[in-house]
Parts: structure tokens; C-alpha cells; sequence
């Protein structure tokens, strides 16, 4: 009877570590459509990338905005202001991580329920 009980809840534990492992895999692909359709490729990369020839990228990549805003609070919400408003030309957080150009307003080409979305995701990547 033990032996039933325990399979049983192992089982269970098994389901829900699958689903949630779907759960992670439909969120990335949603969260990277979103962020295609949004243009956002256009500036970012998820992973940290050297250019050949020393060349600055345009914006941070997401695993480094993960980074710097792990564990901050308020974090969700600067950044989906960011994200929807554009960020400040004359903050230097980003110096010699990323061109330095202000990030434009996109509330134009994404929803403030997706950009909180997308924001939730990449902070997600932080190690």
C-alpha cells in the first residue's frame, strides 16, 4: 500500500514537472514571437554576443538586463516603462555593454500586457 502511495506521488510530481517544463517552453515561444513582431531583434539578443570586429550591439542583450535587475524591486515595472515609453538617452548603465542609443517608446508595436510579458521572461533568464 505504501509502494501505491508512493508511485502515485511520484507520478503526480513527474506530470507536474513535464507540464511545467511546457509551460516554460510555450512561454519562450511566445515571449520570443512577441518580441519578433515587436521588432525588438532588431536591437537585442537574449545571449551576450562579441561582435569580430569589437563592435559595440545597438542594445543590451536580455541575459544581461537579467543580470543587472535580478532580485531588484520595482524591477518589473521600470522595465516594462522602459519598454513602452523608451528609456532615457543620457543614463550610461549600459556603458561599454551597448551602443549607448536610447531605446525609442514601443507602445506603438506591443501592449502593456505584453510587455509585462516579455519582461517576466527576460528577467527569468538571470543565472
Amino acid at each position: 500500500m505504501i509502494h501505491r502511495t508512493l508511485r502515485a506521488g511520484l507520478t503526480g510530481l513527474l506530470m507536474l514537472a513535464s507540464t511545467a517544463v511546457l509551460a516554460d517552453t510555450a512561454s519562450l515561444e511566445k515571449a520570443q514571437k512577441m518580441a519578433a513582431n515587436a521588432g525588438c531583434f532588431a536591437c537585442h539578443t537574449i545571449k551576450h554576443q562579441v561582435s569580430k570586429d569589437g563592435a559595440l550591439p545597438i542594445g543590451p542583450a536580455w541575459e544581461d538586463v537579467a543580470a543587472q535587475y535580478k532580485d531588484k524591486p520595482g524591477a518589473t515595472e521600470f522595465l516594462t516603462r522602459i519598454v513602452l515609453e523608451g528609456s532615457n538617452p543620457y543614463s550610461s548603465h549600459w556603458k561599454n555593454k551597448a551602443a549607448g542609443l536610447a531605446m525609442p517608446p514601443n507602445a506603438v508595436a506591443i501592449t502593456e500586457g505584453d510587455a509585462r510579458q516579455l519582461v517576466a521572461w527576460i528577467l527569468s533568464l538571470a543565472k
